[in-house]
């Protein structure tokens, strides 16, 4: 059986309850738990929080990495990583949901090859027993690589990867809000196999004002560095570097919030997985 070791990390303004309810639905839960769980706290945080990390620091499995400052999300994954001695990986974020078989359908595709692994998610408001709308992911290699120059191809609360996969391509960036994206692009180009399974096993929380807070200035600054990142690397062609310029990062990141969330929601079923062709194998190599 292979080892795992859960990582999440929280800070001061995620919600105590929603927390809780995470990490049991990511550990108690689950018909394969975690082998080892490692907590990072990113600065200090409120009574309910420090008391819950407390609470579980009492289980030997369970290191809680405090960090002094809130750093961010990209240092406190990278301190959190040090920490971890087995070589699967498996992510959660705060305040989603995972599902109870989640580990025991992504462990044994990792254990199989793969270098990282997601799934599909299903979007929730309040309640995450109230379905709402799944965002599909494309599953094979070619079809990820080919969907990533326009796209994220996975759902960062939901992958499990290989720590040294993940090393290897230098860890977590410091790009706020795209940290994830331009990791699993240098994992690509460091030549690590990619996967996805299209089922749906995280209930993902979106809350009021998520769509107000994928705009704006500073998301535009990332968007435009992470596209610059793209090009530099030969991961995207001329093209596709203007493209995605206008696109995610003048029109996408700047058009009013309830714009941005019709736009998403139609892209999305646009961008719906299809299957892979032999042309869509040979655009996964175009640019590289």
């Amino acid at each position: 059986m292979d080892d795992f070791t859960l990582l999440m990390a929280v800070y001061a303004n995620d919600d105590a309850a929603f927390f809780r309810a995470a990490y049991d639905s990511a550990t108690r839960q689950q018909t394969r738990p975690p082998t080892f769980v490692v907590l990072v706290r990113d600065g200090p945080v409120g009574t309910d929080i420090a008391d819950f990390l407390t609470e579980v620091e009492s289980d030997p499995k369970v290191t809680v990495v405090r960090l002094e400052e809130n750093r961010g999300l990209a240092a406190a994954l990278n301190a959190g990583l040090e920490r971890i001695t087995t070589d699967i990986v498996a992510r959660a974020d705060a305040d989603d949901i995972c599902l109870p078989q989640r580990f025991a359908v992504q462990i044994p595709l990792v254990g199989a090859g793969l270098d990282i692994v997601g799934s599909a998610i299903e979007e929730f408001t309040d309640d995450p027993a109230v379905p709402g709308e799944v965002r599909h992911v494309r599953t094979t290699q070619n079809d990820i690589v080919r969907h990533a120059r326009m796209q994220c191809p996975f759902h960062h609360p939901t992958v499990v990867f290989r720590k040294q996969a993940v090393l290897d391509a230098g860890g977590y960036p410091e790009l706020p809000n795209m940290e994830d994206y331009l990791l699993w692009v240098r994992m690509i180009a460091n030549g690590a196999r990619v996967g996805n399974t299209d089922q749906v096993l995280v209930r993902y929380r979106v809350g009021a004002g998520a769509f107000a807070r994928r705009g704006g200035r500073k998301l535009a600054r990332s968007e435009a560095q992470l596209q610059k990142e793209f090009r530099a690397m030969g991961f995207t062609t001329r093209w596709q570097y203007v493209r995605n310029r206008l696109l995610r990062g003048f029109v996408y990141r700047h058009m009013p919030a309830s714009w941005r969330q019709t736009g998403y929601h139609l892209w999305t079923r646009l961008r719906r997985p299809r299957q892979s062709t032999p042309r869509a194998d040979r655009e996964a190599h175009a640019g590289q």
